[in-house]
């Protein structure tokens, strides 16, 4: 049967919210790693043998994709110590390290959320992505616009800038991809559709209706990487 998470879980996050402090996890640490951690996993390893036919290069160990439940709050006014959901975030191989386009979801007690796209760029890839668009735009709405990938997401906002981004022409036809920070779908179901057997299903047929999209985010990240690789090494 394909791994998907018990009611249990949901108990869990549900008292997670209410109860965010060290004492509370530790004394439900087990139930954390039982009914939370080892069924992602297992799902984030399905979900890996399901990339295999569509999205290869996006295939990383389990832990790798894992995000951890212990928030980082050296620079947060919020101490609150624990992360409200579970999640995990496939990178594009050669990508790992920095914040190109990939696939993510998560799940709390109130919600699913299955995403895929670019988030959190790089200068120089907030750059190549805008310079990407300025070619290319009629492929990227093609692409957004696909027919069955709008049935089962919908676009981002992408946190837009108020006035065109310096160097960038004001009047032209893809200023408003071009104004976005973020780029990328979603979509946000009940944290109840986690209990389902069908879990994986829902997950895998969004992240393969957004490949194409994601892919066409990567490009000039992928060229950018292998550019400044045949540099170090002397190339040219």
């Amino acid at each position: 049967m394909p791994t998907h998470f018990s009611p249990q879980a949901i108990q869990f996050l549900r008292g997670l919210a209410r109860n965010n402090r060290r004492d509370w996890f530790d004394a439900r640490k087990a139930i954390y790693e039982r009914e939370l951690k080892a069924p992602l996993l297992a799902l984030i390893e399905e979900i890996n043998g399901d990339f295999v036919d569509f999205a290869p290069q996006y295939i990383r160990p389990a832990q790798k994709c894992m995000f951890r439940i212990y928030r980082d709050t050296r620079f947060s006014a919020d101490k609150t110590p624990y992360k409200k959901h579970i999640s995990a975030w496939w990178a594009r191989q050669g990508l790992e390290k920095k914040s190109g386009g990939g696939f993510y979801f998560h799940l709390s007690g109130k919600e699913l959320v299955i995403a895929a796209g670019v988030y959190m760029p790089e200068r120089e890839q907030l750059l190549a992505i805008r310079t990407h668009l300025l070619e290319n735009h009629e492929e990227f709405r093609r692409l957004s616009r696909a027919r069955k990938l709008r049935q089962l997401m919908d676009e981002f906002d992408g946190l837009r800038l108020t006035r065109p981004p310096k160097g960038f022409p004001k009047d032209h036809p893809a200023i408003d991809l071009i104004a976005c920070r973020q780029w990328g779908v979603s979509t946000t179901l009940p944290a109840e559709t986690a209990l389902q057997p069908t879990l994986r299903k829902e997950i895998v047929a969004r992240f393969r209706a957004a490949a194409p999209l994601i892919e066409f985010l990567n490009r000039p990240l992928t060229t950018q990487s292998r550019a400044n690789q045949a540099q170090w090494l002397g190339l040219y």
